[in-house]
């Protein structure tokens, strides 16, 4: 497993890249099959195949991020949306330091909402940011891989992650996932009650549906949809 990004100063200087990416991802429960680190690994696993395809730098991850709706379900670790917040500031004012002024944030935890404010108040002025996956490039993958279930249904610990992991890291999966499938329904209070108020497992989605050749297509697709991202910064 090589989730972390090994280049060296001279590597750097000899691509000299205009744009950095930064994976952002979670130390949360992923039921009792994927591991704490899962959404991390997977920025990690999407970055790396993104800087196999375009000349950008790889930052290393930030591994903890806001996962409060998991509550007190045992190994999450939570930092604030204030943190965070801080914590990308600083990373882009160092960047810009170093001469590079466009920042990809690869996101690999959906309750990072304040990465969308981040971005968003980054641009005011000129595009200097992105966010990645969107919404929209979920969908594309889902639709390219031919996943049985919707970003809605399959949440957390679903075929999408599922896959992804089966394929790219499959030592980070452990047997349970074939029988782990829990639809936690409509969620409309989940901000209020957490995931708690949906799942007694920790999983929303449907992991029996997973397999290493979808987790496979959904990395391509995603990977294709990145081009429009450098293209939106103007790079």
């Amino acid at each position: 497993m090589n989730l972390l990004p090994t280049t060296t100063t001279t590597d750097v200087q000899a691509q000299d890249p205009q744009v950095a990416i930064l994976p952002v991802g979670s130390f949360e429960q992923h039921g009792p099959y994927l591991p704490l680190i899962t959404d991390t690994a997977i920025a990690c696993i999407i970055a790396r195949e993104i800087a196999a395809r375009y000349p950008v730098l790889t930052l290393p991850p930030i591994t903890m991020a806001c996962s409060h709706e998991h509550g007190t379900w045992a190994g999450t670790v939570s930092i604030s949306a204030r943190t965070l917040h801080l914590v990308v500031e600083d990373i882009r004012q160092s960047l810009e330091r170093s001469g590079i002024r466009k920042l990809v944030i690869v996101n690999g935890h959906g309750g990072n909402y304040v990465l969308s404010n981040i971005v968003q108040e980054a641009n005011v002025a000129e595009p200097r940011m992105s966010l990645f996956p969107l919404s929209s490039d979920w969908r594309r993958a889902r639709e390219h891989a031919g996943l049985t279930s919707d970003s809605h249904s399959d949440m957390h610990a679903g075929e999408l992650e599922t896959s992804i992991l089966l394929h790219a890291e499959p030592s980070l999966v452990r047997p349970g996932y074939e029988k782990a499938d829990h639809d936690g329904g409509e969620r409309r209070f989940l901000l209020t009650l957490g995931m708690a108020g949906y799942t007694e497992t920790g999983v929303i989605g449907f992991p029996s549906e997973a397999t290493p050749d979808k987790g496979k297509s959904v990395l391509e697709s995603l990977v294709h949809e990145f081009a429009e991202h450098l293209r939106a910064l103007d790079e």
